[in-house]
This record gives structure tokens, sequence and C-alpha cells, in this order.
């Protein structure tokens, strides 16, 4: 059986991404391996084993084309108004809060924000299958 381990994303700058991730989500540096022309950055918490890992080339500056294929990450939360309105408080620029509802019933109720480098996160509130 097969166990997700990590997601990869291309960044610009480190500190600015780890920041970020640090601040919206409490991801800290799990580990930080450097090579002669990127660098890899594990993103993790206490509450999942999955990591993000941020990967950095050395000598790009022009912003990754994130093209139509990307979609987004979802990281979940124990109470969605609350964290919207410390992201507001941070400065991240969080869109706003949708309930997203099938035959009636409440499916999901999450809001996006984007990261530095225009990556999309779907922040969801802990209900149904989102845990």
């Amino acid at each position: 059986m097969a166990k997700a381990i990590h997601s990869m994303i291309r960044v610009l700058e480190e500190a600015r991404s780890v920041e970020f991730y640090q601040k919206a989500f409490g991801l800290n540096v799990a580990e930080r391996l450097e090579f002669d022309s990127f660098v890899l950055v594990y993103l993790r918490n206490p509450e999942a084993d999955f990591e993000l890992e941020l990967t950095i080339n050395k000598g790009r500056e022009e912003p990754y084309d994130l093209g139509d294929g990307y979609g987004h990450l979802a990281l979940c939360v124990d109470d969605l108004d609350a964290e919207h309105a410390r992201f507001e408080a941070e400065g991240l620029a969080p869109r706003k809060i949708v309930e997203f509802e099938r035959e009636g019933a409440l499916l999901a109720k999450f809001f996006f924000v984007a990261d530095p480098d225009g990556y999309q996160i779907e922040v969801l509130q802990k209900h149904g299958r989102f845990k």
C-alpha cells in the first residue's frame, strides 16, 4: 500500500516562503538540503507526517509559470472562522469564506489563500471527509 509523503513546489525566495508557511499553517523546517544548483526545504507540523517540499533553484529570478495544470494544496483546521480572522490580522489576504453544499447538506466550508509565489491553498473546516 502506498503512503503519501510530500508534495513539491518551486519557489523563488526561500525565506519568504518559509515565513509564509510557518505563519499561515505552523509548518516548520524539518530538513534543509543544499546542493550546488538548488536547495530542498521540507516543511511539516506535528499534526501529520505529510510534508511540503520547497525547491529553490539557485540563480532563478523570474517567477514560475504555474500554468493551467496546478490546482491547489488543501489543509484542514479546527476553527475556520478563527483561522480566517487570524490570516486577515497577519496580512495574508485570505479570500472570503465559502460554504459548499450538495443536496442541501454542507459538504465543505473553506477559503483560499495564495502563497508568495501564487500557489493556491484551500483551508477547510474539519468536517465530513475533511479531517
